[in-house]
């Protein structure tokens, strides 16, 4: 597909990036941020959103930071997956997002903030205006949701990366930056339920890094994931699972899912359940069942959503296999 034009921008600190966005601001421009590019420059010759001007963030070298405590927003997931210092589940989470290739390019920041996908919307420009578009396309259509007819209130487009539930169930916490200052909040707090706003980025905020809390490698756990092919796709369903190790079982469980809804889910209520009545396998097949009845897929993946709640049970006891060994 042929690449829309747009001017690239590649400032070499924050502050000089955002002197670019109050620039473009002041001309009535639109922009996009690009970290590896690995999905925006897809979408892009898909001329899905496109802007007028492309900012990116790869010349920012603050952005690039990998620590036992701290990892950049711009660190790549090829990086991350090497890397000794971090613990040994984001890296493992790493290793399973696509193909090496792609992992060179993609970063950390641009897989948490990945874009939510729908077999509606994640087509050709002509395949999409051949159905009057949808509620997701940037159209001024008005159109309705192609998943759940009848309303154009709520996309249901869904959330398919790979690292954000291992992160949230380590507690990190992500950091933002904009022109007008700096905040931060736990990333399990980051995501939105909404197909089109995904997060809760405001305008010209951006994601600089995040941090993990001290007791970080005191949890141990695992991720599973489902995919239609076992490198490049996107994952169809994802379950971390992780836990502190007490006297008798788990003192502390956690887990999330992605790749079923809209943002991946934090299961608190499930896993606390199972703490509080603990019972080696048979609470882990609780935990699985409990977890299946949670998630709610729609139809627009490329498998159904009978067989994606099915094999999330499936998910959930393959990364809680750990736990029979406290």
């Amino acid at each position: 597909m042929k690449m829309p034009p747009f001017k690239l921008h590649t400032p070499s600190s924050l502050d000089e990036a955002f002197e670019i966005v109050k620039e473009l601001r002041r001309q009535n421009l639109e922009y996009d941020w690009i970290a590896g590019g690995t999905d925006l420059i897809p979408n892009y010759k898909w001329h899905i959103n496109t802007k007028s001007d492309v900012i990116s963030l790869s010349k920012i070298e603050d952005l690039h930071k990998i620590s036992k405590n701290h990892i950049g927003a711009m660190a790549r997931l090829y990086d991350i997956s090497q890397s000794s210092e971090i613990h040994p589940l984001i890296a493992k989470s790493a290793s399973l997002v696509a193909s090496v290739m792609i992992r060179r390019s993609a970063t950390l920041g641009g897989n948490i903030c990945l874009d939510t996908r729908c077999f509606w919307f994640n087509q050709s420009e002509e395949w999409r205006e051949s159905i009057d578009y949808c509620h997701k396309c940037d159209c001024g259509t008005g159109a309705d949701c192609r998943v759940i007819p009848n309303q154009n209130t709520l996309c249901v487009a869904t959330y398919q990366a790979d690292m954000a539930p291992v992160l949230m169930g380590l507690g990190a916490t992500i950091y933002l930056a904009s022109p007008t200052g700096n905040r931060s909040v736990l990333i399990k707090d980051f995501f939105k339920l909404d197909g089109i706003t995904k997060n809760i980025l405001m305008e010209d905020e951006l994601v600089t890094h995040i941090t993990f809390p001290d007791d970080v490698f005191e949890w141990e756990g695992d991720y599973q994931k489902l995919t239609q092919r076992d490198s490049w796709d996107f994952p169809e369903a994802g379950v971390a699972v992780l836990w502190k190790k007490g006297d008798k079982g788990p003192s502390d469980l956690r887990v999330a899912t992605t790749g079923i809804e809209s943002i991946p889910r934090f299961h608190s209520e499930e896993s606390q359940k199972i703490i509080k009545s603990w019972s080696g396998s048979d609470s882990i097949e609780e935990l699985a069942e409990s977890i299946r009845k949670s998630v709610k897929p729609v139809l627009n993946t490329w498998f159904q959503p009978s067989y994606r709640r099915k094999m999330v049970k499936v998910l959930s006891r393959r990364a809680s296999k750990g736990l029979l060994e406290i």
